[in-house]
């Protein structure tokens, strides 16, 4: 049960939300003015060198990019690729713009410096294999830097639970309750900095966020 529906959930990735990429910016308009904006800042001062972003969405993060050698944004959203171009005549680094998936990314091992993930992890079909591609491409010294909705505790887990079905259907494919971080480290990498917070949202009992960075655990 649980391999086919990661099957019928690669299949709506690939066909894209066009509903949902159109209504993204503007639900997210007051968000990002009023607290997301400020937290992508801070979260991509710390990136550096060769870039990969998965899941780049509409493209919310390229304004934030500084001082980088290149940014490789990945979205296999067509309906979301689309507006992330339509972004790039804004933007002050080197992108380019690949239509991968994070379960598949076609880049060679070890090819970043800093891998970017917001508010992605809740949206891949295999969450596992994602972060296994993202340790996979990046280089040795490398960090993983996220802001991620993860799932809640007590009665709020189990909301999240009965309205599972039908906020993947409406948003994109987001599963509210993953344990994100867990999965972080289960796939190798060590937190390295980290914050749990409740954005100033209605319904925020129901979005735990993280924020943060991690790099690859070495071995003992």
């Amino acid at each position: 049960m649980g391999r086919s529906r990661d099957i019928h959930e690669a299949g709506e990735a690939k066909r894209g939300h066009p509903i949902f990429a159109a209504l993204y910016d503007p639900m997210a308009a007051s968000a990002e003015r009023r607290w997301m904006g400020e937290r992508r800042r801070r979260l991509l001062a710390g990136a550096r060198g060769a870039v990969l972003e998965i899941g780049g969405g509409t493209g919310a993060n390229l304004a934030y990019y500084r001082d980088v050698d290149r940014v490789t944004v990945a979205e296999p959203d067509s309906f979301m690729r689309k507006r992330l171009v339509q972004k790039l005549a804004e933007v002050s680094v080197p992108v380019e713009v690949s239509d991968a998936g994070a379960e598949a990314l076609p880049f060679p091992d070890g090819t970043f410096d800093t891998l970017v993930s917001t508010l992605v992890l809740c949206t891949v079909p295999d969450q596992g294999s994602a972060l296994e591609e993202v340790r996979r491409v990046m280089r040795p010294g490398g960090r993983l830097l996220f802001i991620e909705h993860v799932g809640a505790a007590g009665s709020a887990a189990r909301w999240q639970d009965r309205l599972e079905p039908l906020w993947r259907r409406l948003l994109g494919g987001c599963h509210p309750n993953r344990d994100t971080v867990a999965a972080i480290e289960e796939v190798g990498f060590e937190i390295e900095a980290f914050e749990s917070f409740y954005p100033p949202d209605p319904l925020s009992a129901l979005m735990p966020h993280v924020q943060g960075s991690a790099t690859v655990r070495l071995a003992a």
